[in-house]
């Protein structure tokens, strides 16, 4: 067989191979058989009319020929002109080429048989596919006779040939004998054959993913090999891949894109299509499919995990369609669509707003409150709630939406207390559920209030306070998520709730201190607590007596020294614990157990430490105004000096009597200070790091610095040490800087107190006249601040000589 076909032509030309193998023929042939114009075996002889006989299809074309070029037609052969054009078919003559070709295809076919094995030479493999795929070319019935020899299996065999040139045209081979046979198919798809095609799909050789894919593509065209092809592991995402590869040859991108057209045939294969990201299948069959395939389709999508932009293009596409099961579907319908609007809507806000537009909350609503026989089950009632938290997590306009008869919105008084009352009725899956909403819906400033109010007439804070007792975490962390929210607006009610015995605080402490890595939990808890009224006495001292405030200082200092663990809620922790820490400092005055945990926690030197936090500016604004309270209350803590009663000459005659010099006093406060026992800021380079803060981009840490400072230049101090130790520490400068930059309101008023004060020192007051900047802010507080900012600055004015000071002049004069 080497001998007789020549394989050193080009193996990729099909035009060559039925050349050569029109040509080859076991039996001699005979001159009648071959056409005196192709030169080739007659297919279809016909005779003219003068007895010359030719190919039918050629003769056809020579006679066209003749006519488009205006010639006479003549014989291609005597070059005499025909009478006519008539074609006599030669039926004998046919009969017997075809006999004569079959006996010579038949010996072919068997040598082609003999060489389809691993052993026989690279060409002879290639010569035997490639006589077996003209044979196929040529004439259909012939694939018939291709599975009669069995030759498919040996085909399929030698897929698994060392050389690529032997797979590639195995798989070349494989697609033209299954075209449009399904037997052929149906063989080829026995056994591993299909799972072995599709690894050539990962094959690094393009040529062999084409043929691959070109082949499955083949396959795919059968219903009954759809469903075989998508069970391969594997084989429908390496398809996607493809569709989706840039690095692809463009046309099997395409054959890849028709091959999974074809197998979304198969509901299963569709499933597996979205879980390999191709989702559009899917939603067109829960569009456009029978009812039974809708459910199918909507049930798998509440199950597939989908990215943010995913979930968009979903909610956009099948939304409305998912609503509309879901408002008049039967249960089982409604289960689906309930659970697939509750994927597409988790953590995602975008989604969510489409789900909005699309109508979603009114039958939403009417899920959770409906009553009777015509309500869901409970269980379907918790997907309900769980996708309206995931609604009103959203940043949207819940105050615009009408969700009930008497349009009303979610934040309507009578919608809240309805969800409140559920709260109250419902079980801890449920119960959380519902929690998350009222959370979504107080996190933002444009409904938060219209909760507080419907949760005020309800009377439900002392209920929702409860909840921080329960075992459930998630149920816990809800809750207290709602009441963080809550404090802002209701602190006072939320203090009252959690004072007394009922263990709520205490709960609340144990969630915050509980020795585990920083928690969600933690953070919101402790930012509840933070934002309760600071001056509250009875919850202050309740802390002490609960040794709260030990345990909190205990967490900032292991924060501090960085041995905790928990990244990500860290700073709201830290934040939070710093302001609960700096409640005990607002009732020095009224608390002495206050006074001595300062003491004996040496709580000033943490506060002064933790001014440099650079980045937490609430954790350097509270410190500043935790040192401010300290600060007020040293002038009470400051021990005087106990002078000796003057003797008997020195009380009958002054002049005899001298002072004692007593040293190691404070010069601020005249007594003997320190840092833990009188929180004297003299110490510590307390001063130098408030003064420090007094530069810095948020307004309120500069006002809460200011203020601290302040307290040097205060009543009961001496005045003019207090300036000193501001020269001391470079601090004039900063403080008329705040001044000068009139940020805000509070700032201004802080800053022209502090520089009045300043000012009394003649030396300053010299140096600073001529300052035109300095006098233009004085003036401007003069004018337009409040009636005391008023005053103060009139005094200002007067120690720097712009404005007559009249009480001098008539004194002078008297």
């Amino acid at each position: 067989m080497a001998e007789s076909w020549d394989a050193s032509y080009d193996p990729g030309s099909q035009s060559e191979d039925s050349y050569h193998f029109e040509r080859f023929h076991i039996e001699p042939i005979y001159d009648a058989f071959v056409c005196p114009l192709t030169k080739q075996v007659m297919r279809d002889p016909v005779t003219l009319e003068n007895g010359q006989t030719f190919d039918r299809e050629a003769i056809e074309r020579w006679f066209r020929e003749c006519r488009e070029s205006g010639r006479k037609l003549v014989c291609p052969l005597t070059q005499k002109e025909l009478k006519s054009a008539d074609l006599n078919p030669s039926i004998a003559l046919r009969n017997t080429i075809e006999e004569w070709t079959a006996r010579n295809e038949a010996v072919q076919l068997d040598m082609a048989r003999r060489s389809l094995n691993t052993t026989s030479p690279e060409s002879d493999v290639l010569q035997s596919l490639k006589y077996v795929e003209y044979i196929c070319r040529k004439n259909r019935s012939n694939k018939h006779v291709v599975r009669n020899a069995e030759l498919i299996p040996m085909i399929v065999e030698t897929l698994k040939s060392s050389s690529r040139r032997v797979r590639c045209k195995a798989l070349e081979t494989l697609k033209i004998v299954v075209e449009e046979d399904a037997d052929n198919k149906a063989i080829v798809a026995e056994g591993d054959t299909v799972r072995t095609i599709v690894k050539f799909l990962s094959h690094e050789q393009s040529k062999e993913r084409e043929e691959a894919v070109s082949l499955l593509h083949e396959l795919s065209k059968s219903e009954a090999l759809c469903e075989k092809i998508g069970s391969i592991n594997g084989a429908i995402l390496i398809l996607v891949g493809m569709t989706s590869s840039k690095s692809e040859n463009i046309l099997t991108v395409e054959m890849a894109e028709k091959t999974l057209e074809n197998l979304e045939k198969c509901d299963n294969n569709v499933r597996q299509m979205a879980e390999s990201g191709r989702l559009q299948p899917l939603l067109n069959q829960l569009l456009e499919g029978p009812p039974e395939t809708k459910l199918s389709m909507a049930s798998y999508l509440g199950e597939l995990v989908l990215s943010s932009d995913v979930k968009v293009h979903v909610a956009s596409t099948v939304g409305s369609s998912l609503i509309d099961i879901m408002r008049s579907g039967n249960t089982q319908s409604r289960e689906a669509a309930l659970k697939a609007l509750n994927q597409i809507s988790s953590s995602c806000g975008p989604s969510a707003k489409v789900l909005i537009e699309a109508g979603i909350l009114p039958p939403l609503v009417n899920d959770l409150f409906t009553v009777g026989s015509s309500q869901l089950p409970m269980r379907l009632k918790e997907v309900a709630a769980t996708i309206l938290a995931n609604i009103v997590s959203s940043d949207y306009e819940f105050d615009s939406i009408p969700v009930g008869t008497d349009h009303q919105t979610l934040v309507s008084e009578d919608i809240v207390h309805r969800l409140l009352h559920l709260i109250s009725n419902t079980g801890p899956s449920i119960e959380c559920k519902l929690l998350q909403v009222l959370v979504g819906l107080t996190s933002s400033p444009a409904t938060v209030l219209n909760v507080v109010t419907a949760i005020k007439s309800s009377g439900a804070t002392t209920s929702l306070v409860q909840f921080i007792e329960v075992p459930q975490k998630d149920l816990r962390v809800a809750s207290i998520k709602l009441l963080q929210n809550l404090s802002r607006h209701m602190g006072q009610e939320l203090a009252n709730a959690l004072r007394g015995t009922v263990g709520q605080l205490g709960s609340l402490i144990r969630v915050i201190t509980e020795n585990i890595g920083i928690t969600e939990e933690q953070a919101a808890a402790v930012g509840l607590l933070a934002e309760l009224p600071e001056r509250d006495l009875g919850l202050t001292r309740q802390m002490l007596d609960e040794g709260a405030f030990q345990q909190i200082f205990v967490r900032v200092v292991r924060i501090r020294q960085g041995e905790t663990r928990g990244i990500r809620f860290v700073t709201p922790y830290l934040e939070g614990l710093v302001q609960v820490l700096a409640r005990v400092t607002f009732v020095l005055a009224e608390e002495p157990d206050a006074i001595a945990f300062c003491r004996e926690n040496n709580l000033v030197a943490l506060f002064i430490e933790l001014l440099q936090s650079n980045g937490l500016d609430n954790v350097q604004m509270v410190s500043a105004m935790a040192l401010e309270n300290l600060s007020q209350e040293s002038k009470n803590l400051t021990k005087l000096p106990e002078l000796p009663p003057p003797g008997f000459c020195g009380s009958i005659f002054p002049c005899f009597s001298r002072q004692p010099v007593i040293t190691g006093l404070c010069r601020l406060h005249r007594g003997t200070c320190s840092l833990r026992d009188s929180f004297c800021l003299l110490e510590g380079q307390a001063v130098e790091k408030l003064v420090a803060l007094l530069d810095h981009t948020n307004e309120k840490v500069v006002e809460a610095a200011l203020a601290a400072i302040s307290t040097l230049l205060d009543d009961g101090v001496d005045i003019e040490q207090g300036v000193m130790v501001l020269c001391e520490a470079e601090g004039i400068k900063p403080i008329l800087d705040v001044l000068l930059e009139k940020r805000t309101e509070n700032l201004r008023r802080r800053a022209v107190w502090a520089v009045e004060r300043l000012l009394r020192t003649d030396d300053i007051a010299y140096e600073v006249s001529g300052d035109p900047n300095l006098s233009t802010a004085l003036v401007d507080a003069f004018q337009h601040a409040d009636y005391r900012t008023r005053q103060i600055a009139e005094r200002a004015l007067k120690h720097v000589d712009k404005i007559p000071n009249f009480s001098g002049v008539f004194a002078n004069m008297g």
